[in-house]
């Protein structure tokens, strides 16, 4: 652990900010308890943490009303709520090739149970999807166009916005899994006709793991798919059809809440543009500075206009895991390999056989010295490949 170099914040960012481990401390230790279940002093302070904090984020990312900012445990909690909550047998939906497991299982679940039609959009050169496809996508009985807004294997930031302008105009909800943009990329929910939004928070929201959120405009009606206590109407013998209820059952991640907020007064202190700012300059120098090592391949980085600070890399004749393994044992560098839980993207870049890719994920608390001995690193393993040819 010693002097790591942490390049995997895709995958969850680390470290977090101080503020963020403090205040969740500070808070469970001293209110700690149920929210939203007793009436003595430290229940109704962390009911109010839990309150003040989905109006926080209902603001932060443009929704309807703090009462339809529904916590959840992540991103792929949520995500299923949302699919499975929305459509079923009968229906049509709209995907990508860029999707994460978390949207694809879900899905590929409703194919082999209810015989849901899905179309899966391929990317284009450059890594996007054209909205243009997902005009020529839309049958009569479309219900649901879900899209990953930032890719976690190539980087590319859909424009949600052109999308939403198409959904728009149809009967369809539109969706978007934006794990990876949160708290990097300001999300205006309304200015994007966004009818849902889901978030995990652990990644660039600065909180911990166990904790994520879904956001539902006042138009758009979730089924509910799971029922239990919510601590209001225990009498009522069935689960509440008003949001958040609706769509969140059991005690609540409260220190995970308090993560979320702490995060939030991290990025207020911070500046959203400046955080943004400082990654993708990092990116940029890692990129330019890889792009002519000899053996070295490196995937939509031509455009990185709407790019994420993820990059995905191979060293020609390496398979992914093994130069995963050598940045780690020989230059103390932390990376992800594999196919990361998103295969159509590996199908279509053709990268099944190479076992996935090298995925380079730079975070907040990166720095130039960071990207340097990244850079070596990748001309060093490269070096060893040539010489044993």
């Amino acid at each position: 652990m010693e002097n790591m170099i942490y390049l995997d914040n895709a995958a969850t960012a680390w470290p977090k900010p101080d503020i963020v481990y403090s205040f969740m401390n500070e808070f469970y230790r001293n209110n700690g308890v149920n929210p939203g279940r007793s009436g003595f002093d430290m229940a109704i302070e962390a009911g109010n943490l839990v309150e003040n904090t989905r109006k926080r984020l209902n603001d932060f990312f443009n929704g309807d009303s703090p009462e339809r900012t529904v916590f959840c445990y992540n991103a792929t909690d949520g995500l299923n709520l949302i699919i499975n909550g929305l459509v079923g047998e009968g229906d049509h939906v709209i995907s990508t090739n860029l999707e994460h497991n978390s949207v694809i299982r879900p899905l590929n679940h409703l194919i082999r149970e209810v015989g849901l039609d899905v179309t899966w959009l391929p990317f284009n050169e450059l890594g996007f999807i054209n909205p243009e496809d997902v005009a020529e996508a839309m049958q009569e009985n479309t219900k649901l166009v879900i899209i990953n807004h930032g890719s976690n294997v190539i980087g590319t930031v859909q424009d949600l916005a052109a999308i939403g302008k198409v959904v728009k105009d149809t009967d369809a909800v539109f969706a978007a899994d934006c794990s990876q943009t949160a708290g990097v990329y300001p999300i205006d929910m309304q200015a994007m006709n966004l009818d849902v939004l889901c978030f995990t928070g652990h990644k660039a929201m600065m909180g911990p793991t166990g904790i994520g959120c879904v956001l539902v405009r006042d138009h758009v009606e979730i089924a509910q798919t799971r029922a239990g206590g919510t601590g209001v109407r225990s009498a009522y013998p069935y689960h509440l059809e008003n949001y958040p209820w609706r769509l969140e059952t059991g005690t609540l991640n409260i220190v995970g809440i308090a993560g979320l907020w702490a995060g939030q007064d991290w990025m207020d202190e911070r500046g959203l543009d400046n955080i943004r700012n400082h990654e993708l300059n990092l990116m940029n120098k890692f990129v330019q500075n890889i792009r002519d090592i000899e053996g070295v391949i490196l995937y939509f980085c031509d455009n990185l206009e709407n790019h994420l600070s993820t990059v995905s890399v191979n060293v020609r004749g390496m398979e992914a895991m093994n130069t995963g393994t050598l940045l780690d044992v020989d230059h103390n560098i932390a990376t992800r390999t594999g196919l990361h839980c998103a295969p159509k993207v590996h199908e279509q870049m053709g990268t099944i056989e190479e076992h996935g890719t090298v995925r380079f994920s730079i975070g907040a608390f990166n720095t130039e010295a960071h990207i340097d001995k990244a850079i070596a690193a990748l001309e060093d393993i490269s070096s060893f490949v040539l010489k044993k040819k």
